[in-house]
């Protein structure tokens, strides 16, 4: 069990966006984040107070996340004489990269010398069935994206969180390392073995009672070339009944791929739809997910009317929002 309260560590993140993980944290489970650490250079700022170590554990501080998710999720050389003093310091420490705190030799020698732990959350710890394509009972709910990092999580979280608060039954999946460090539990999609991965969703999203919504995780996207596998497992495995479109509209180009356009949402309407009705022809698409943030108020609320006109889908910003009209789209299946 990782221990909270969390100092979230940002290091020397080069945008906002590369801290997707703190910053999920700190949205979704403000109690857990007591502050945050920057080195020099880093720039990302999740509003929280910049904290020495000491500083953090005088606070009440019990791990320090790792709340970077670089590409290809490596620990950088840079971070080290950090994460050596927090153990030092009597922090464990907690990490959804690739690469494991367990198998960096100085971080595992410090943590046995003080009695530390390091938690590792990007590691499956079930032997996942290969997938059967079996029908469920239940109904579930997954967002797909125009790209990576475009709030397809924040989309099922503000989803499930309105349900509940209306007495519906749902459920939040988390199948990444930032919904896995919110929630407690999930699937690490992206590191498990690929035969396995639909069958992981399906083992996440069981039979459950006619009217209870699993809302998954949405991971990568199916237009990404370097992530588009776990996309796919997702549609598969999870056999959704529902799917809402995620999109970013102020970006230039995919992440991390200058040479990739991002698809419309038509073009995203019509590819996870036929891609969909492979597991599960009853599938459809009932509402857009827009990630304003970066848009003022009046821009955001043109591009959404506009996107809605299009698309004759409800088409909302749930975290800006409220996801009141995706849930009341759910509601209507």
């Amino acid at each position: 069990m990782i221990q909270t309260p969390y100092l979230l560590f940002l290091g020397d993140a080069p945008d906002q966006l590369a801290a997707k993980v703190a910053q999920g944290i700190k949205d979704w489970r403000p109690e857990n984040a007591v502050g945050q650490f920057r080195m020099e250079g880093c720039q990302a700022d999740l509003g929280l107070v910049d904290m020495t170590l000491a500083e953090a554990k005088a606070a009440g501080a019990k791990t320090l996340v790792i709340g970077v998710a670089n590409r290809g999720g490596v620990i950088s050389t840079a971070w080290k004489k950090v994460l050596v003093a927090a153990l030092e310091e009597g922090f464990d420490l907690a990490s959804g990269l690739h690469n494991l705190l367990r198998d960096e030799p100085d971080l595992v020698a410090v943590a046995e010398a003080t009695g530390r732990a390091l938690h590792d959350v990007r590691v499956p710890d079930t032997a996942y069935p290969i997938a059967d394509g079996k029908r469920r009972t239940g109904k579930r709910c997954l967002a797909v994206g125009t790209d990576c990092s475009v709030g397809k999580m924040y989309t099922a979280m503000a989803m499930d969180a309105e349900m509940r608060a209306r007495g519906m039954k749902s459920t939040f999946r988390a199948t990444g390392q930032t919904g896995i460090l919110i929630t407690g539990g999930g699937v690490p999609l992206d590191a498990v073995v690929a035969d396995f991965m639909a069958g992981s969703i399906e083992w996440l999203t069981p039979d459950n009672d006619p009217d209870h919504w699993d809302l998954i995780e949405g991971q990568g996207s199916l237009f990404h070339v370097s992530f588009s596998g776990v996309s796919l497992a997702l549609i598969h495995g999870g056999q959704p009944d529902a799917l809402i479109l995620a999109h970013e509209p102020t970006r230039k180009h995919m992440r991390g791929l200058p040479d990739y356009d991002l698809p419309t949402l038509e073009t995203l309407r019509d590819a996870a739809l036929a891609l969909a009705w492979v597991a599960n022809p009853a599938a459809q698409v009932v509402g857009i997910s827009v990630n304003t943030q970066h848009m003022p108020e009046a821009e955001a609320l043109s591009y959404l009317g506009g996107v809605e006109a299009r698309m004759g889908l409800p088409a909302v910003d749930p975290f800006r929002q409220g996801a009141a009209r995706l849930v009341d789209a759910l509601a209507a299946i």
